[in-house]
Parts: structure tokens; C-alpha cells; sequence
């Protein structure tokens, strides 16, 4: 098959997604894959320029040594504001001239805006259409007077639909009430790679890099630093404490970052907290083995936690570390009781719990517990699942 993808994130620079480790994988299979995506990270990185013009990057590939992902990126203003409304007009031109060219079988929407472009075209071509929802993409618009729009617009994409996939149950639940027919919507789960995330990994080179002794306790978290992560209110809870053998390793860049470097020198909290900023997906597994304890610390009350599943839990646990979750019920209903997640009620109450979970010796077995949930997630079990989708989408297309 040909496959299209649109997405309004920076395929290359971003840490790989769901949608990274399935178009790898189909990659693999031979299908052939091409990504269009949005240059997200313009405002901090890169040149200054008025405007970019289009690139491509052909043969990416972000986890799979062979894989080949061709990823276009059309231009865009680079002015605040303009960068979306420029977004409308160079995708919607992208998009055309890969159905003439590319002629893909299917076309696979990430996104909002291109996705809903690429929905119409699918339409006005007789191409299948698969909506691909992780997030709940409208509770992450930060102009909040824009959210209803971006609700209206997802709505009218999941009606128009061949079909919708989601990464839960829950979240199936919450874009059908949205508009998507119960019929055609499928769960896809993240899944994992046992090769990659293995456990004769050593977290020793990580620990000695960072100062960390044999004797302290890691706290983890990964991946995008968002405001509503909990971490600034795990990092202030250590503040208070002041236990010198807990150290809290964060391992990503965004939003929270700054907030998380000030935290980190008006409390003195240079000898607990290390902000690695971003690395490399590759480290990832040394990182996770490095830690005695991985964390979800999210704010409950953040809408947009409600209903995912982050690759990141499933990564965790393929090391075999338990993990700390605040209650969100995307994640309880995933993994329930007894399955190495421990759940809490706020990000502040992280750090007892933790304490609690290394005095009375529970780390060991709910690491067992973690790993053997996850032992049946592989993402060739995972891809077999899309690809059967995409297949049956395309033999029932009229």
C-alpha cells in the first residue's frame, strides 16, 4: 500500500510517536510511506526567516535501521498566527500534489486543520480516510477561545471518516460521543519493542554520567514537559522534604522547562533534580534503567490526560520499573490494579508514595508485575492490527 500521513508536529525533531514506530514497521513490510508535517518547533529553533519553503527529507527513520519514511514539509509564514493560517493553504496544496503524484491507497490524518483538508480530499479523490486520535488534540490549542472550533472541527472529521482508530477504550468512548460511528472505530494500543527495551540494559553509565550513587533512590519521568506534567509540583515537594538520596532524573524539553530550571536553583535542588533537556530515542532504555521508579504525575484535573495512553508507560515497564500514576482514567482502565502502576490522587503526594513503596520493598515485584503486562505488546503484534485495518478499509472502500 501507499500511505499518506499528515501531522501538525515536527516529524524529525520530535521523539518518536505511535505514528513513527507503525510507519517504520509498515516500512519494513514494504509498504511505502509518505509523512507531510509541520515545522512546530519554528518559534525556538532554526533560522530566522520570514518564511521557509518547501522541503523534503527522504528515507527518515527515527527506530528502524532500514526503514524509509519520506517526510515533506511545506512552507509556512513564520509570524505568529500566520503559521497556522499559511499552514491552510501550503498543506492543502501538498496534499493535492501527493494524491497526483504519490497516488497514495489510504490517507491516515494526526492532525486538526490538514487533517480536516486532507479529509475533503480523500472525499473529492475516492481515497479511504483514517482518523488516527493519541490526544484529545482540541485540549492542547493554547488560545483556549479557539478549543470549541477545534472540537467542531475534529467532530466533522470523524463523521466524514472511513475509519477512526484511538489508542484506548476510553478514548474510543469519548470520540464516539463526538460524532466517529461506533462501527468504525478500532483501539489500537501502543505497543513495545523487548528488543530495544530489554532488560540487560545497564542504567550504570547513565547513574555515573549524572552523579547519581548507588544508594539513591531515581525518581523518572520522559518525554514532553508540559505545564500540566506534575513535575513542578514533584520538584517542590522535594524542596520541601529535603531527602538528599532521592534524585528526580527529567529527561525531555517543552513548556515546563524554564519553570523547572528556576525551581530548580531558588530551592537549591541542583543535587536532586537533573534536566537532561532532550536526548537521543536510542538512550531512552539506559535512562528508564537507570531509575528505580518511572512517573505520570499529571494533573488530574487536565482534561487532555483523561483519555490517552503515552508510549512512554509501556516503555517503562518493558524495563521493568513500576510506575507512579496519578489517577487518570485512560490509565486505570488500561492497567487497573496489580499490574505495577501505583496510583495517587495529586503530583504532590509522588514523593511519599515513592518513599513508601522503597521502605516496605514492593519496587522489586511490581517491576515483575510491570514487565510481565507488557510482554504481549509488541509492536509487530501491534502493526499487524493497523495493517489489517488499513487493508480492510481499503477492500471496503466503494
Amino acid at each position: 500500500m501507499r500511505l499518506l500521513i499528515t501531522q501538525e508536529t515536527d516529524w524529525i525533531k520530535r521523539n518518536p510517536l505511535q505514528q513513527h514506530h507503525l510507519a517504520e514497521m509498515l516500512s519494513l513490510r514494504g509498504h511505502e510511506i509518505h509523512v507531510i508535517d509541520y515545522e512546530l518547533l519554528w518559534r525556538t529553533q532554526g533560522k530566522r526567516e520570514l518564511f521557509s519553503r518547501r522541503q523534503t527529507f527522504p528515507n527518515v527513520h527515527k527506530i528502524y535501521d532500514n526503514a524509509k519514511v519520506a517526510v515533506i514539509r511545506p512552507g509556512i509564514v513564520k509570524i505568529p498566527g500566520l503559521d497556522y493560517v499559511s499552514l491552510l493553504f501550503t498543506h492543502h496544496g501538498e496534499i493535492a500534489r501527493q494524491i497526483e503524484e504519490f497516488k497514495p491507497d489510504v490517507i491516515i490524518g494526526f492532525g486538526i486543520l490538514n487533517a480536516c483538508l486532507a479529509v475533503k480530499a480523500a472525499r473529492k479523490h475516492g481515497i479511504p480516510f483514517v482518523y488516527h486520535w493519541l490526544d484529545v488534540l482540541h485540549w492542547l490549542i493554547p488560545f483556549k477561545p479557539f478549543q470549541p472550533l477545534g472540537k467542531f472541527i475534529e467532530s466533522r472529521i470523524l463523521r466524514q471518516s472511513d475509519k477512526v482508530i484511538t489508542v484506548s477504550a476510553k478514548m474510543k468512548d469519548f470520540v464516539t460521543e463526538l460524532g466517529a460511528m461506533p462501527d468504525r472505530t478500532e483501539v489500537v494500543k501502543p505497543g513495545i519493542s523487548l528488543k530495544t527495551f530489554n532488560l540487560a540494559i545497564s542504567g550504570e553509565p547513565v547513574r555515573r554520567q549524572y552523579g547519581i550513587k548507588k544508594d539513591d533512590v531515581v525518581l523518572f519521568f520522559m518525554g514532553w514537559l508540559y505545564h500540566f506534567s506534575g513535575l513542578k509540583e514533584v520538584a517542590l515537594e522535594l524542596a520541601r522534604l529535603k531527602r538528599e538520596n532521592i534524585k528526580f532524573l527529567i529527561v525531555g524539553e517543552g513548556d515546563a522547562f524554564r519553570d523547572l530550571e528556576r525551581i530548580q536553583k531558588e530551592h537549591g535542588l541542583e543535587n536532586t533534580m537533573i534536566l537532561t533537556g532532550s536526548r537521543p530515542y536510542e538512550e531512552m532504555p539506559g535512562f528508564i534503567a537507570a531509575a528505580d521508579i518511572c512517573l505520570l504525575p499529571a494533573d488530574p484535573a487536565e482534561k487532555i490526560m483523561h483519555d490517552g495512553l503515552p508510549a512512554k508507560i509501556y516503555e517503562y515497564m518493558a524495563m521493568q520499573k513500576p510506575m507512579i500514576s496519578t489517577k487518570l482514567p485512560g490509565v486505570m482502565r488500561e492497567f487497573g490494579e496489580g499490574n505495577g502502576v501505583v496510583y495517587i490522587d495529586r503530583p504532590e503526594d509522588t514523593v511519599s508514595k515513592a518513599m513508601e513503596l522503597m521502605s516496605t520493598g514492593q519496587v522489586q515485584k511490581l517491576g515483575i508485575k510491570a514487565r510481565q503486562f507488557v510482554e504481549s505488546y509488541s509492536w509487530d503484534r501491534i502493526t499487524d492490527q493497523f495493517e489489517q485495518i488499513l487493508e480492510g478499509t481499503c477492500c471496503n472502500h466503494p
